[in-house]
């Protein structure tokens, strides 16, 4: 089953755009599309509602897209900018009298419970995060009847998972995927793919190695996320990339 609806939340790289302190043209730009929250995603699927990676932002993100329900968080690894809204999950914890699934692989979950230890303890405080956390890795696995395909890819030397939901997947802070995992991307309506900037980077992909492996695994339509203001104006990269291939952007919608 593919996503009817997927929702960008967040496009920007770990600082967001604009920058604290940067004057440079993006991060001065009046064009709603180069101003980027970080970088998170929101699927409906099967009647579901899941997002991947809550970071700094996650609140603002959820009531700016306004988002009444969450089934499930995905995490694709540890760093501040894809978990630090974790808390912000009690809202829903509230609206629906439940706890909330986190999805992540175990170094993920250790780091959440030194994050946040205070929603792990035996005696917890009274309004402190509701959730149940299950441990994933490589293996494909199903979140209420909805099913699920990790995708491995290095962050430098950090392991991190991408997600594919039927035709679609998310895969964010890469520089290199394995050819096996990279087997796990092909015959793809939609696939979202990080690009931070045109210059060569330790561990994000740059937009011509994005672009290269996007014409490799030939997905009918990409959208490349995670960008940072080095990349440019959002107006003047778009003119920049094949037919087939879109900058995404905060509040971007794709109805599948």
């Amino acid at each position: 089953m593919s996503p009817s609806k997927v929702t960008f939340l967040g496009t920007g790289t770990s600082q967001g755009i604009p920058m604290i302190a940067c004057d440079c043209a993006v991060c001065q730009s009046t064009d709603e599309r180069d101003k980027r929250l970080r970088v998170s995603v929101h699927i409906e699927i099967g009647g579901k509602s899941f997002i991947i990676d809550t970071g700094p932002d996650f609140r603002q993100q959820v009531l700016r897209a306004g988002i009444k329900r969450l089934d499930a968080v995905l995490y694709t690894h540890e760093h501040k900018d894809h978990t630090a809204g974790m808390d912000d999950v009690r809202g829903f914890n509230f609206h629906q009298q439940s706890s909330i699934p986190l999805y992540a692989r175990a170094q993920v979950i250790e780091q959440l419970k030194r994050e946040f230890a205070y929603a792990f303890g035996e005696n917890k405080y009274p309004g402190v995060p509701e959730i149940d956390v299950y441990e994933i890795d490589g293996q494909p696995f199903t979140v209420q009847g909805i099913n699920i395909q990790p995708i491995f890819v290095k962050h430098f030397y950090l392991d991190v998972l991408g997600f594919r939901f039927g035709n679609f997947a998310y895969v964010t802070d890469a520089n290199s995927i394995a050819p096996d995992e990279q087997n796990k991307l092909r015959n793809l309506d939609v696939l979202v793919i990080n690009a931070l900037r045109k210059t060569t980077h330790v561990s994000h992909f740059t937009l011509a190695e994005a672009l290269e492996l996007i014409a490799d695994l030939k997905p009918k339509q990409a959208y490349i996320t995670h960008v940072s203001h080095q990349m440019g104006l959002h107006a003047e990269v778009q003119k920049e990339l094949p037919p087939n291939v879109s900058l995404a952007y905060d509040g971007l919608v794709l109805n599948l």
